[in-house]
């Protein structure tokens, strides 16, 4: 069964992300010769894709690890599942970004500076936050940083399996309030323990309190997911204007004015779960962007490699000046979005099998013995 408006949520996330991103190479084709700079104004906060992201995954998470709430390896299960599902092209993709520092650290800038630390390199493939020599707390490859925090909430949300669907939410909202209370009243704290305490960890809470609460029963009407959806649009809208400029969505600002609509949003994707055949029953574009939330992770993390080659494509083909700003954006995210989707096809998904086989052999095996049996030729399959 299938939330695929969840689905949709995951592939706005993404796109968010990804245009947020594209902006930024469009300014520096600007800066190229492709045309004037592209006006900064916004509509919404495109960064705060990666909010959403949070929200969505505090959601599936809690919503979707219902046979495991006080089962026998429950904990075992979820964390093999979650590391076949995030590492593999995580790790791919970290190699690809090592190589290219390795090779052409020319071409990354202060990311290249990091091959003078081995300790921070390693520490991002292990999903340890640890600060880069500038002092960052980012990973070999920045986009890293959400997987840091989405790491230690499956670490946090394994503990918490045991205890039950509404034990695990309250021990999570005990451990992340707690945590984040620490963080702002308790200065000069390590830097994995300041990284995790920051207030962006809470918008993993509100969605798995919504979670809780469609496993409750909370079935919100027509009307009502109409009315949370242009509430959440419209905060969105505010928290773009409201959080401009360099630090201006620190603290809990961040999860307050944006990870506040972005939980709305997703309370407003809540209709009936749908089986394969009925998503499969609805309009072409609704299915392809449901078939782009599930190459969404595959989007986040390729897209800054395809937004720089149909950069660089563009301009040494002539074709910026033509095309800026507004037909070079649209050329770098569909660059993106196609990549992504190969990506997904013909990467991601054989990886994530071959990792779930190695991690968790009893699901591999469960799904040999239910496969479904052919069906003799000249009989008709019902």
């Amino acid at each position: 069964m299938i939330l695929f408006e969840v689905q949709i949520l995951r592939a706005a996330a993404a796109l968010m992300v990804v245009w947020h991103h594209a902006r930024h190479e469009a300014g520096l084709m600007a800066v190229r010769g492709a045309g004037p700079a592209l006006d900064p104004g916004t509509i919404l906060p495109w960064w705060g894709g990666v909010d959403l992201f949070f929200v969505i995954s505090g959601f599936v998470i809690v919503h979707a690890s219902k046979n495991l709430f006080g089962a026998p390896g429950g904990r075992a299960r979820f964390l093999a599942h979650r590391a076949a599902r995030v590492v593999p092209l995580y790790w791919l993709v970290s190699l690809v970004f090592l190589a290219v520092a390795v090779v052409r650290p020319d071409l990354l800038g202060d990311a290249a500076a990091l091959l003078r630390a081995p300790g921070t390199i390693l520490a991002g493939f292990l999903f340890w936050p640890a600060a880069r020599p500038d002092g960052a707390i980012q990973p070999l490859y920045g986009l890293g940083w959400t997987l840091n925090y989405e790491a230690f909430f499956y670490g946090l949300f394994a503990i918490g399996l045991g205890f039950g669907r509404r034990g695990a939410v309250a021990w999570l909202a005990l451990a992340l309030v707690t945590l984040v209370t620490v963080g702002l009243l308790v200065p000069g704290l390590p830097v994995p323990i300041r990284f995790w305490a920051d207030p962006i960890v809470l918008e993993f809470l509100l969605g798995a309190g919504l979670a809780l609460a469609y496993r409750e029963g909370f079935r919100p009407s027509g009307t009502l997911r109409l009315g949370l959806a242009f509430a959440g649009l419209v905060g969105l809208a505010l928290a773009a204007r409201l959080l401009v400029g360099e630090g201006a969505g620190d603290g809990v600002l961040r999860p307050l004015l944006v990870g506040v609509p972005a939980c709305l949003l997703v309370a407003a994707a809540l209709g009936p779960e749908r089986a394969a055949a009925q998503v499969a029953a609805v309009p072409a574009p609704v299915r392809a962007l449901v078939v782009l939330g599930d190459a969404s992770y595959a989007l986040y993390l390729v897209h800054p490699f395809a937004l720089r080659l149909g950069r660089e494509v563009l301009v040494r083909l002539g074709l910026a000046p033509a095309l800026h700003p507004w037909g070079g954006l649209a050329v770098m995210v569909a660059a993106s979005v196609v990549a992504a989707l190969l990506v997904h096809r013909f990467v991601e998904r054989p990886l994530t099998r071959w990792a779930r086989a190695v991690l968790d052999p009893r699901d591999a095996q469960n799904r040999v013995r239910a496969a479904p049996i052919p069906v003799p030729p000249g009989r008709r399959a019902d």
